[in-house]
């Protein structure tokens, strides 16, 4: 395993999920069939079922999609490990992702992180009634340009920076109308377009701190494990390597911005050389590929690109 350049691995959070996701591992792989069952007991329901063929919509609403795609991104990292896949230098998970990358990382237990993020999805989807927020993506602007615009958008109500993809795709979230202002004042201020999004809540932004207040009670009864590998958590792109902060920071990172770009930056300038992403989609391997032009990229969703990454 020598061969292998220095790898960090991803995981995707919100917006990555798909009806049959996980489906093809289910049937090849015991390793699989046995986190999924894990995940069904853990929750009460049959939350694999609605993966492999639920309703669309049911697996869309926030405190289905989030244990969702945890179980289906720890299912392939766990069959990835048993067939050879090498231990990474790094992971790194966005948002949602972050709590896949602590479960693989030995810090959290996939059970009792299952349940704290169906709760998590929940609590977020009730913070905000709906229509009182929104999200928008901003292309074409830097981190610097976007924070004044939300400033001026915002008068008086929530806009801010929400997710940090990539230099040139940054996502906004607050109220409504402020974040309608920003995608007005956007395009004359060279944006290339300012898109708002179809999302159940404005994440990762201030309205988030009633969530965030319910969530740390539940990340305060949660046992944390010592780190097999560091994990760079999203509220300020660092490495982690120390389980006394895990709680304070996830509990943070509901309502603050998630800095991908930076946590890129980061795993980089630790000598990084390959990102694989593992989980369904590919996200985050085309925000890789935004970011660091020159690194190695490859994903990870499904038993044929598993093998492919074995060969």
């Amino acid at each position: 395993m020598t061969s292998h350049p220095p790898t960090a691995y991803l995981f995707p959070g919100q917006g990555s999920q798909s009806v049959g996701m996980g489906k093809d591992l289910f049937d090849n792989f015991a390793e699989a069939r046995s986190v999924f069952q894990e995940a069904d007991d853990a929750l009460g329901f049959s939350l694999s079922k609605m993966c492999f063929e639920g309703d669309e919509s049911d697996l869309q609403l926030t405190a289905n999609t989030q244990p969702a795609i945890l179980t289906v991104s720890t299912a392939l990292y766990r069959v990835g490990r048993t067939e050879g896949l090498p231990a990474p230098k790094f992971a790194a998970g966005h948002s949602l992702g972050e709590y896949s990358a602590l479960v693989a990382a030995g810090v959290l237990d996939f059970a009792a992180a299952v349940r704290t993020v169906r709760n998590r999805g929940t609590y977020m989807q009730n913070a905000v009634p709906v229509g009182v927020g929104g999200m928008a993506a901003i292309m074409g602007l830097e981190l610097d340009a976007v924070e004044k615009l939300c400033k001026e958008a915002a008068d008086g109500q929530v806009c801010s920076p929400a997710n940090i993809n990539s230099p040139s795709q940054i996502v906004i979230a607050g109220n409504t109308e402020a974040v309608d202002r920003a995608c007005e004042l956007a395009k004359p201020k060279g944006a290339k377009r300012a898109i708002k999004l179809n999302v159940s809540a404005p994440f990762h932004c201030a309205l988030m701190k009633p969530a965030e207040e319910h969530l740390k009670a539940d990340l305060a009864a949660l046992e944390y494990g010592e780190f097999a590998f560091p994990v760079v958590q999203n509220v300020d792109a660092e490495p982690n390597a120390d389980p006394r902060s895990v709680g304070e920071k996830l509990e943070r990172q509901v309502s603050q911005s998630v800095k991908w770009l930076q946590t890129i930056q980061r795993l980089s300038r630790e000598g990084v050389e390959r990102f694989v992403e593992i989980g369904p989609g590919k996200v985050l391997t085309g925000l890789v590929r935004q970011i660091e032009k020159d690194a190695v990229y490859s994903n990870i969703e499904n038993t044929q690109s598993l093998r492919e990454n074995l060969s």
